[in-house]
């Protein structure tokens, strides 16, 4: 169908629509086709309402993005690719970086760019979850489905995260409020337990909120690995924590039916994180001695999970992936995106998604400003620098079919709701490697 002709399309309903705005990838929205643009009326959340309706309100716009811009000029699809062939065609260090907000099949392909190029690749778990990651990789994880979670968990901890806030529907959907048949009163079959530095917006809704002190959440893991095997804790390793609470967390682990804990980046993110997070994997392991238990890293961005596996697949490691000489080389900190920007190991930039641009440091953004970006962005998002080539993309489970995976891995078909104008990150970067492709094979003849 001509996307011109979008706005004669019947007025549809939509039923079990995938939102990504968050890792839980809630798979019951509603959506209403009216004219050319799509909008929530059931189950979309406080995060995904708003990031609807700005999509809506675009396409229903007359002044909607164009589709390629060059040095902030409007320019064509096919001359946007042509710079940024140009472009990656004279690096020596190339980056691709992001990821999370696009889906499996613009992830393969920004993986096989990557390889062509012999560039680094890297997902927004460098800035996030990687720490988790690196622990998983250490000593393993004990976990299991969110579905097996909201059947069975009677003792749900959230420890350094705040899914209240962060994940609106976690709750409702997953870990505390669902009715099923081995927890037929929801709620109430439940004891929710919050541990953290600061009393969060899911610590009031909790039953227990065990206040730790900042930066001493290694030290209380370890005091419940010694109250777990019945081992005396010294009142020097309190952390902020009396031992009644102690003792009562580490009864009410060891005495659930099923528990689940649920760790954010409260504690990922920690000086070390790597080590705290590999030490709460230990305790949960050793609570296996007394009964089922198992963690869940709370992944914020929407497709962090895929990006993660869709790499996995490709190239055996999960993040800061050096493809440089011509096989995958895996080094957190030396090969992830930030560090390397800071150290000025970069000469071209292309991000799959700029939004969590934002939580680079300083240095990082300064050299994305310096050196040449080319930049793929949904038509709502807004880089925080001026790219050198931008190409706005459709959004997956709206404009185009993809997959997307929830924070437990679970893959979930995402479906096409509206044509539109724009590109598909797959496109788009399969259209770059075979320009690069081109230009090779002319230097060869």
């Amino acid at each position: 169908m001509d996307v011109r002709n979008r706005a004669m399309l019947m007025p549809q309903e939509f039923q079990d629509v995938v939102c990504t705005v968050c890792g839980c990838v809630c798979d019951d929205l509603r959506f209403r086709r009216d004219g050319n643009a799509v909008r929530p009326v059931a189950n979309a959340c406080s995060l995904a309402q708003p990031w609807f309706e700005r999509l809506a309100e675009i396409e229903c716009s007359a002044a909607r993005p164009a589709v390629a811009r060059i040095h902030g000029h409007v320019a064509s699809q096919e001359s946007a690719l042509v710079a940024a062939a140009e472009i990656l065609k004279v690096s020596r260090a190339p980056l691709i970086y992001g990821l999370a907000r696009s889906s499996t099949p613009g992830q393969r392909a920004a993986v096989a760019l990557a390889e062509q190029l012999g560039a680094v690749i890297d997902t927004t778990a460098s800035v996030c979850h990687g720490p988790s990651i690196m622990a998983i990789q250490r000593v393993g994880e004990s976990t299991s489905t969110l579905g097996e979670i909201r059947e069975r968990a009677d003792l749900v901890v959230f420890w350094g995260a705040d899914p209240h806030t962060s994940h609106p529907r976690h709750f409702e959907r997953y870990s505390v409020e669902p009715c099923t048949e081995t927890l037929p009163g929801g709620r109430d079959d439940r004891t929710i337990v919050v541990i953290d530095s600061r009393e969060t917006e899911t610590a009031r809704l909790a039953d227990e909120f065990v206040r730790v002190d900042p930066g001493q959440d290694f030290e209380l893991i370890t005091a419940l690995r010694l109250a777990i095997r019945g081992q005396k804790v010294s009142t020097r390793t309190n952390c902020g924590v009396s031992p009644d609470e102690l003792s009562k967390l580490a009864d009410l682990m060891t005495r659930c039916r099923y528990g689940v804990v649920f760790f954010g980046l409260g504690i990922a993110q920690q000086s070390l994180g790597h080590l705290v997070v590999e030490s709460l994997l230990q305790l949960v392991a050793e609570l296996n001695a007394h009964t089922r238990f198992t963690a869940r890293r709370l992944r914020i961005p929407g497709d962090v999970s895929g990006a993660d596996s869709v790499l996995c697949w490709q190239t055996g490691y999960p993040f800061a992936v050096n493809l440089g000489r011509g096989y995958p080389r895996y080094n957190p900190g030396e090969f992830s995106a930030s560090e390397l920007l800071q150290r000025r190991e970069v000469d071209v930039c292309v991000l799959v998604g700029s939004e969590s641009i934002a939580d680079f440091p300083n240095e990082a953004l300064d050299e994305l400003r310096r050196i040449p970006t080319i930049v793929l962005d949904y038509p709502h998002a807004e880089c925080p620098f001026p790219p050198t080539v931008s190409l706005t993309t459709a959004v997956y489970g709206i404009h185009a079919a993809g997959t997307a995976y929830r924070m437990d891995e679970v893959p979930l078909p995402q479906r096409q709701l509206i044509p539109s104008e724009y590109p598909t990150d797959e496109g788009v970067l399969e259209e770059l490697a075979r320009l690069l492709l081109s230009e090779t094979r002319a230097v060869e003849d």
